[in-house]
């Protein structure tokens, strides 16, 4: 029997390409892609190629803070509490006994990845957090807005998420917590969200993102913060007209703002005022906030950005079974999703304009995995897919998502998996948001170039921020870069690049040494 594999509390590369100073880890990483061209007589020829690389990933950790666009909202309300009672190490008690706090649900708090293995074949893990130097969470410094006036106690419990006994401890630390008042355009989300929109900031479109550019500097200057991120977690909006003239260049969006243009939406206007104070911009709702000009002005500023659609349920289980099935040469003909939910978020997605922009994020994630195989699918087929969201008020955070995959398989036969997933909406994105967060200001820190050559600048990555897509729906990507919603690629990516910033390998699991016979070792 083989011992249990062992979870390292920290490491460092032993190795001539990787140099560690007091400022930065710097690593010279091989990276081989596969190359492939139509030869002769239709053939495909393939040609392995490899560009060394050097990552510089900076080693200090900076004083950071982060501000939620509805933070009076059930996620930023229990992302706010659950931080607390991690860093107070505060216990309670329900009818299953004492609970501990927890990070469970955050790839960087919660998962390991694999170093390698020891003298005995066996492996050694390390925590995800330890890969490069992070954030942890409870050193947040959190703010925000948000379009109800209620402080975070009284958000936290009309949240109706948490355990009562670990709300009753939490009021004294949220009660003094209050949003910032927030921008809100009544057509842009569901009417019946006008009784909550008591805290809102009145003027015209540009008042309005220069209200927000200084709130974010007061924000940083009052918590004397190295470095700010924004997320919003609001409301679903309807999708903006994107249209020439009005927001198809970074010139005619400010012009339209300028003009007070009914069309420009309030996550927009407050990832411009991001943008344009240097912050990263992170969107987890399913509506277009990055039209061409605010991608425009991202990347002229070079300010990371990231989007769109936290993915914590139905769709991150849909990732996984579509590309389970396709690459086992089962083909999905069918895919039915139906989920009902009774919180705030529920309340607006009743509306048929909301809806649509949940029901667009939701129903391309299979498409890259449907397009990776043209023996199960001919160019432009796709599975029937049917996507379907329902109002319970009694449910609550409580999201019941249920789903119906069925598929062809051998000579024509049918196969029929039926799915019910309970999902605590909140409990599940609140962790997700705190990985975006911390993923997203690790990103600011590493910088790469091609060679090794001392006179050549690094550069950051490109500002659309494709690495986040592993806990996004619907994953925004430099244009004419691949979507890749197969959820173990995306994790992998995420993993081998930090993998790589300290000059260790991609895990390709071939496991040589526990096959070939010569180089197995008994024990």
């Amino acid at each position: 029997m083989r011992a249990a594999p062992t979870l390292a509390k920290n490491f460092t590369v032993d190795a001539p390409a990787v140099t560690y100073t007091d400022e930065a880890i710097i690593a010279e990483y091989p990276y081989t892609q596969v190359k492939t061209s139509l030869g002769e007589g239709g053939v495909t020829v393939v040609r392995p190629t490899t560009t060394t690389f050097t990552f510089k990933t900076e080693r200090k950790v900076p004083r950071f803070g982060v501000m939620l666009v509805g933070l009076g909202g059930n996620n930023g309300s229990t992302v706010v509490a659950g931080i607390i009672a991690n860093r107070e190490k505060i216990t309670w008690r329900t009818n299953k006994g004492v609970q501990q706090p927890n990070y469970y649900g955050s790839v960087t708090q919660s998962s390991t990845l694999r170093l390698g293995s020891d003298d005995n074949g066996d492996d050694v893990y390390i925590p995800f957090s330890k890969i490069l130097p992070m954030v942890h969470p409870n050193d947040l410094v959190i703010g925000g807005w948000d379009i109800n006036s209620a402080n975070l106690a009284e958000a936290m419990e009309r949240a109706q998420v948490l355990e009562y006994d670990l709300q009753r401890q939490l009021v004294p630390y949220l009660k003094d917590i209050k949003p910032l008042p927030s921008i809100y355009f009544p057509d842009f989300i569901a009417a019946n969200q006008s009784d909550r929109a008591d805290n809102v900031l009145e003027g015209t479109k540009l008042q309005l993102l220069n209200k927000i550019r200084e709130d974010i500097k007061e924000f940083k200057a009052k918590n004397e913060l190295d470095s700010v991120i924004v997320l919003w977690t609001a409301n679903t909006e309807r999708f903006c007209d994107v249209a020439e003239g009005l927001n198809d260049t970074k010139e005619s969006l400010m012009a339209a703002i300028a003009r007070d243009e009914d069309e420009i939406s309030p996550s927009t206007i407050f990832a411009i005022a991001s943008i344009l104070e240097g912050c990263p911009y992170i969107n987890g709702s399913p509506q277009n906030t990055f039209v061409p000009g605010v991608i425009e002005l991202a990347t002229e500023m070079d300010v990371l950005i990231a989007g769109d659609d936290f993915k914590t349920g139905q769709t991150k289980m849909k990732s996984v079974m579509v590309d389970w099935l396709i690459s086992a040469g089962i083909k999905p003909v069918s895919i039915v999703s139906y989920n009902h939910l009774g919180n705030n978020d529920g309340k607006n997605l009743s509306a048929p304009s909301q809806f649509r922009s949940k029901e667009i994020s939701k129903s391309n994630v299979v498409d890259d995995m449907v397009a990776s195989n043209r023996i199960l699918y001919e160019d432009h087929e796709h599975p029937d897919h049917c996507v379907v969201i329902k109002y319970v008020p009694y449910v609550g955070d409580s999201k019941r998502a249920m789903d119906e995959y069925t598929s062809n398989i051998f000579l024509n036969g049918h196969n029929t998996i039926a799915m019910h997933n309970t999902c605590e909406d909140s409990l599940l994105a609140a962790p997700l948001i705190i990985d975006l967060i911390i993923i997203g200001e690790l990103m600011t820190r590493i910088q790469c170039k091609t060679g090794n050559d001392p006179s050549t600048p690094f550069e950051k990555f490109h500002p659309v921020l494709s690495v986040l897509s592993y806990l996004l729906k619907a994953p925004l990507v430099p244009d004419g870069t691949p979507v890749v919603n197969a959820l173990m690629k995306q994790r992998a990516c995420m993993e081998n690049i930090f993998r790589a910033c300290v000059g260790l390998p991609p895990e390709n699991n071939m496991l040589l040494e526990h096959k070939v016979r010569s180089l197995m070792t008994k024990h």
